[in-house]
């Protein structure tokens, strides 16, 4: 069977969070699309894991699906493993922090029916109060990391449209949040999904930038609404701040060659040095990036199997 959404969500040690997610998901979308729902833990703790697999065995909810990784393979990793259980014409890759308030999916789903230049989109996001949030940036990139969005947008604010703007109808963006990820599944296909050498932070915009290099753009469709509780499975540690730079030089190296990738190491060396007299945690930051920010340091290559 062949349905028209697949739902990709990722569980780690948030199962709460994920069975909201799932009913918000259920209560919001209407009965005329065909989905289904593809959950993949990610070696949670096994309290956790087995909290899901209850609600999963007790919900009435045929297409849902629990699958359980025993490591941890990260955002990209997670969401491609779900992959391999999909069988549908669209993909939504949603946060398990993620709620629905509205029909999300009817809304994207029309809207790239409708537009043949949408590779990808996504909808506008709002806190746990109800207040705005950003839910787009512009590309990562050499110049952005060094002289900041703030000025792109004042320079060039037709390339660099303003972030904080609330817009009401779709426009076009660089790439959209990966908290709520909608596409075409031929479009994921052709590009290869995620680079699973990611193991968190800057997938959307490596996922983004390779859409585009195919003529598919992403696009923020206003329409779509949701709400985004923000980092409930992530930890603020110095562990996920070196992680952040690792998958950002990964990225810089991959898409705008060793010149973009050596300016912006200069630069965070130079910046982290300085502010390391201030902040003595960013030492080790500045060791990090110093050295380049290899992939051998991510949290992806410390890790041990636990048993299923």
């Amino acid at each position: 069977m062949i349905f028209d959404i697949a739902i990709i969500l990722i569980n780690y040690n948030s199962s709460k969070h994920t069975v909201n997610c799932i009913q918000s998901i259920v209560d919001n979308t209407s009965e005329k699309l065909n989905y289904q729902i593809i959950i993949t833990d990610n070696c949670s703790r096994k309290e956790d894991y087995l909290a899901l697999k209850e609600f999963c065995e007790t919900i009435s909810l045929p297409n849902l699906e629990l699958h359980r990784n025993n490591i941890n393979t990260g955002f990209g990793g997670g969401n491609m493993n779900g992959i391999q259980f999909a069988n549908s014409k669209y993909y939504a890759f949603i946060n398990n922090d993620t709620l629905f308030l509205n029909d999300c999916l009817s809304i994207l789903k029309n809207e790239l029916d409708n537009n043949p230049n949408i590779g990808i989109a996504g909808g506008q996001s709002y806190n746990e109060s109800g207040d705005f949030m950003v839910s787009w940036d512009h590309f990562t990139s050499p110049l952005k990391e060094i002289i900041g969005r703030n000025f792109l947008e004042f320079i060039n604010p037709k390339k660099y449209p303003k972030r904080k703007e609330r817009y009401t109808t779709p426009i076009q963006i660089s790439f959209i949040s990966g908290s709520f990820m909608f596409l075409k599944a031929p479009d994921f296909n052709e590009i290869g999904g995620f680079d699973t050498n990611i193991f968190l932070y800057y997938e959307e915009t490596d996922l983004c930038l390779r859409l585009k290099k195919i003529e598919k753009h992403a696009y923020l469709i206003p329409e779509a609404k949701f709400i985004h509780l923000h980092g409930a499975s992530t930890e603020k540690s110095l562990a996920i701040k070196k992680e952040l730079k690792i998958s950002l030089l990964y990225v810089i190296r991959k898409h705008y060659g060793l010149f973009g990738y050596k300016s912006v190491q200069l630069f965070l060396i130079i910046k982290y040095l300085l502010s390391s007299f201030f902040k003595p945690k960013n030492w080790q930051l500045f060791i990090l990036i110093l050295l380049g920010a290899p992939l051998s340091q991510s949290l992806k290559t410390k890790q041990k199997l636990e048993p299923v």
